[in-house]
């Protein structure tokens, strides 16, 4: 049986709260360029206390890369806007 390598988060703990950091996939939402933008499935730390994200280096230039066109967009969706004005 082959053993999982360990986490990049293994005994990491929250700057905030010292609680632990755990692997998640999350989704970011950015406003770029006047447009709101999703990343879906990206890798991070969560404190499993507070909920602080944490990413890594190649993480934030993969997700950098994705915002500035260099990444085809998977799929569109359309965003209803309500307003309570």
């Amino acid at each position: 049986m082959k053993k999982k390598p360990a986490s990049f988060w293994h005994g990491e703990t929250c700057e905030y709260c010292d609680g632990p950091i755990v692997d998640k996939r999350v989704t970011l939402h950015r406003k770029v360029r006047r447009k709101y933008v999703v990343v879906e499935n990206v890798p991070a730390g969560v404190c499993k206390q507070c909920g602080t994200r944490y990413y890594s280096a190649s993480v934030l230039k993969a997700v950098e890369e994705s915002l500035r066109g260099r990444r085809p967009a998977r799929r569109e969706v359309l965003v209803p806007v309500y307003s309570l004005e």
